[in-house]
């Protein structure tokens, strides 16, 4: 793989983690609901889930779950059900309007607030077989010939590292207007939107044929 392949995997690897999507709304969920220190461990989370189905999609065990249909069906409706339970949670905390105050959501820094972001940022990725799907369809288009498993464990671990750049700039920014998002009004209009994404992409993710 040259240089300018690599720079045109680099383009290709930012326009889709630019595109808002799952895991741009879980993020938002979990930092909403934990502050910033979830809502970056949730990043975490999914860039950890990112490059282990990037170093599976290296090792063959990707195209093996993908072959296998009742394995993919499992995974694809476990998927559906993480995704709608924290769409649920965001709608009943929008219906129940019960947030801290302003500047008090990021108090909570211990090790369980930072699993629980952890846990779900990896989760809801995991349980995603449309990340399988585009290391195994989308990748190997940016390998020459004779490349191996190294080159695509770096493409696999290059959208990882984007992924989590980008996700942690997203936390960064709702940290910086915590003033504006923490208002009861905005915060309860937020967890409404969210939740209503993440049931879409649920549904979304249910209706579609593997």
């Amino acid at each position: 793989m040259t240089w300018t392949t690599y720079g045109s995997f680099l383009v290709f690897a930012v326009a889709l983690v630019l595109v808002p999507g799952q895991d741009f709304a879980v993020t938002t969920r979990n930092t909403l609901a934990g502050g910033r220190t979830r809502g970056a461990w949730t990043a975490v989370g999914i860039a950890s889930s990112t490059a282990v189905q990037g170093l599976a999609a290296a090792a063959g065990l990707g195209a093996l779950v993908a072959r296998s249909q009742p394995l993919f069906e499992a995974l694809r409706w476990a998927g559906v059900a993480y995704l709608v339970y924290l769409g649920l949670q965001a709608l009943r905390s929008a219906a129940a309007g019960r947030h801290p105050a302003a500047g008090h959501g990021d108090t909570d820094v211990r090790p369980p607030q930072r699993l629980t972001g952890w846990r779900q940022g990896f989760l809801s990725n995991i349980t995603n077989p449309k990340v399988l799907v585009f290391y195994l369809a989308v990748l190997p288009q940016f390998l020459g010939p004779g490349a191996g498993v190294p080159v695509l464990v770096l493409l696999g671990l290059t959208h990882a590292v984007l992924s989590l750049l980008y996700l942690l700039l997203l936390v960064a920014g709702m940290h910086r207007a915590r003033a504006v998002l923490g208002r009861r009004p905005v915060r309860r209009a937020l967890d409404a939107a969210t939740g209503t994404l993440l049931l879409g992409f649920g549904v979304r993710l249910a209706t579609e044929r593997s």
